[in-house]
């Protein structure tokens, strides 16, 4: 336990390296940077890790001190604010990156702390889920319940980017990348291919969840590759088909009629790649498109409870996926729409920009 000195201490330098602007990177200076992963870029990498992220850190931190409707005050969000404020020490704290042996002690540091936020964000939605038990109990909505989600929305977008930053250094250090591969970025990566992983993974857990999944039309051209980052495609992906297995599933669980399967398609145009989900799962009530990018709203009869057992990937009900894609795919230029024929079925596009030159939003 910090002496309370130390702690004063440490929260000056929050406040002071909290009101630093911080500094954005486009995925194609990325790619350019670690096309040549040598000593002194890495080294390079390093020294700019160690003043980028206290500032990016520190500035979470003060929100997460900040909240309103005593959000700040949840045992959850109180745990998220120590790994923040333990991240900002270590990192802050991290003597000069001088040489390789300091660039190599740096790049363990801070795959530690990556490791330890990896919960942070099934962590905010159960301080979250605390604070809206609470009001429904004493029946107290606020109004201005769109401030959290705004937050939400700042908070995890900081939290897409610091992750980007530290796993794009850490990978530019394995010494065998594959072909095409600059860190975390694949140079030529199939959409089509992750399409496909996703897909498999998202029907593996209806059928463990219904036991039975309806199957998946995948279209477009298998040959067609863009530089992207493939484990956020796949998050995004996997997050659109469930969704639309899930749709799907229980509008025909009890029906004669066929089960009509969820169609993906893959389009290449000169701005965007675009990914087109498409279901026949009933589609949702207008009424409730606007609610479907905020946190913890979920379209599930029964939402899991989050302060239960976590038996891993489940079909629906936290109610932040569609959120945290969206938020995924702005991160480098693009977008999520979502378009729904209620009684019929949902359309999800997927906007993903070609260019690389948007440097990412810094929240």
């Amino acid at each position: 336990m910090a002496s309370e000195p130390v702690a004063r201490a440490v929260a000056e330098e929050v406040v002071r390296w909290g009101s630093m602007k911080p500094t954005g990177v486009s995925l194609r200076y990325m790619m350019e940077f670690g096309s040549s992963p040598t000593q002194r870029n890495l080294l390079l990498s390093a020294q700019f890790l160690h003043k980028e992220l206290p500032i990016r850190i520190a500035r979470r931190a003060l929100e997460l001190d900040s909240l309103p409707f005593g959000l700040s005050n949840k045992p959850a969000i109180l745990k998220v604010r120590d790994w923040y404020l333990d991240s900002f020490r270590d990192i802050r704290y991290f003597p000069e990156v001088r040489n390789q042996s300091d660039e190599l002690a740096f790049t363990q540091m801070i795959k530690m702390v990556k490791v330890r936020h990896n919960n942070v964000v099934p962590t905010m939605a159960l301080g979250v889920q605390q604070l809206k038990n609470q009001l429904c109990r004493t029946r107290k909505v606020p109004s201005g319940f769109d401030e959290i989600h705004e937050f939400l929305d700042r908070f995890y977008l900081s939290r897409i980017g610091i992750r980007m930053l530290i796993g794009q250094h850490v990978a530019l250090h394995d010494p065998e990348p594959e072909p095409g591969v600059i860190g975390l970025i694949n140079t030529r990566l199939s959409p089509i291919q992750v399409a496909q992983a996703a897909s498999e993974d998202a029907r593996a857990i209806c059928l463990r969840t219904y036991g039975s999944a309806p199957d998946i039309n995948i279209y477009g051209d298998p040959t067609f590759t863009f530089p992207y980052v493939a484990s956020h495609l796949y998050l995004m992906l996997f997050e659109l088909v469930k969704n639309s297995l899930r749709a799907v599933q229980e509008r025909y669980m009890n029906s004669d009629k066929d089960v009509p399967p969820v169609r993906i398609i893959v389009a290449d145009g000169e701005e965007d790649v675009t990914i087109k989900v498409s279901d026949e799962g009933g589609g949702i009530p207008r009424s409730g498109l606007p609610k479907i990018f905020t946190h913890l709203y979920s379209t599930a009869k029964n939402p899991p409870d989050l302060d239960g057992p976590n038996e891993g990937a489940t079909m629906a009900g936290y109610g932040f996926g569609l959120p945290i894609s969206r938020l995924y795919a702005r991160y480098f230029g693009g977008d999520l729409q979502i378009i729904s024929m209620e009684g019929y079925g949902t359309d999800a596009y997927l906007h993903l920009s070609r260019l690389g030159d948007s440097e990412e939003p810094l929240p």
